[in-house]
């Protein structure tokens, strides 16, 4: 009975390897657990045992969001882990006795893509995405377009300092894709 129950437990311990860890190593792999909250961005806060402490917000403009007790609290450039314990902290000061707070990003802002794509405009980002699937979900190439002329702006940079790009590029939120023509 206990080489069974230890036969079980090792199964089950199998499983769990097998469908935790490739998860866990796609978001590595597209440097997304070290994602910077930015404007746009949906999160949702959860507290433990507390109901009326956890939200759904979008970040503002100004990379704020208001949140309960706390009023409003500038998450711009932190990531997941960073305001997890921003919140944490701040509610263990004279709110609730060490809470447990998970933040997690629902909706990631748009990527924006123009040019020479049949539908130019902002679309919702996709952990894993490159350039050629951006330009699926734009419904493709225009007839003129580049087959090689491809620039991506980081969000934050001027277009001037837009990078050549390849169709294997990833893309990330805010990024603002341009598809230049073809000249024959």
């Amino acid at each position: 009975m206990f080489k069974s129950l230890i036969l079980i437990l090792g199964l089950v311990g199998s499983l769990m390897l097998t469908f935790v860890l490739p998860v866990q190593a796609s978001e590595d792999v597209n440097g997304l657990s070290d994602y910077p909250l930015g404007a746009g961005d949906l999160i949702s806060i959860q507290v433990f045992g507390e109901e009326e402490l956890s939200v759904e917000v979008r970040l503002s403009d100004a990379g704020t969001v208001s949140y309960p007790f706390l009023g409003e609290l500038r998450v711009r450039d932190l990531n997941t882990g960073e305001l997890s314990k921003l919140i944490r902290d701040q509610l263990a000061d004279g709110y609730l006795v060490n809470p447990s707070v998970n933040v997690t990003v629902k909706e990631y802002r748009q990527f924006f893509i123009h040019g020479q794509v049949e539908k130019p405009g902002g679309y919702p980002y996709q952990p894993g995405l490159t350039l050629q699937k951006a330009v699926a979900l734009a419904e493709g190439f225009t007839e003129r377009a580049s087959s090689s002329k491809f620039l991506v702006a980081r969000e934050g940079a001027s277009e001037a300092e837009a990078e050549k790009a390849e169709l294997q590029t990833l893309i990330y939120p805010g990024d603002v894709i341009t598809i230049d023509e073809s000249f024959f």
